[in-house]
């Protein structure tokens, strides 16, 4: 194995590690606001640990900017989805209080 390979696979079981947690707290949680909070931290975290180890084992730098720009994507859909998801349940919540 090269050395490639020995810095992708604890960054890719790692990434999985937390995409898990990510989900179990998902399931756990309480209410929405920590649900969000771990789903999109989490996974976040998760994916930036999997593009970390793929973009070691890619061919190219072309590739490596690929799997970076689709994480920064990633990572804005997130934010922009969680701000609306809380934003409308903080709504349904003092619709449900009046």
């Amino acid at each position: 194995m090269s050395w490639h390979e020995w810095l992708a696979v604890p960054l890719l079981l790692s990434g999985a590690v937390f995409f898990l947690t990510g989900t179990i707290g998902l399931v756990r949680f309480p209410d929405t606001w920590s649900r969000l909070h771990a789903v999109t931290k989490a996974d976040n975290v998760g994916l930036g640990l999997m593009v970390a180890g793929l973009a070691s084992l890619s061919a190219s730098a072309a590739v490596a900017f690929k799997l970076v720009l689709v994480w920064v994507l990633a990572m804005l859909a997130a934010t922009f989805s969680c701000h609306l998801i809380s934003r409308y349940s903080l709504r349904e919540s003092e619709r449900d209080d009046r």
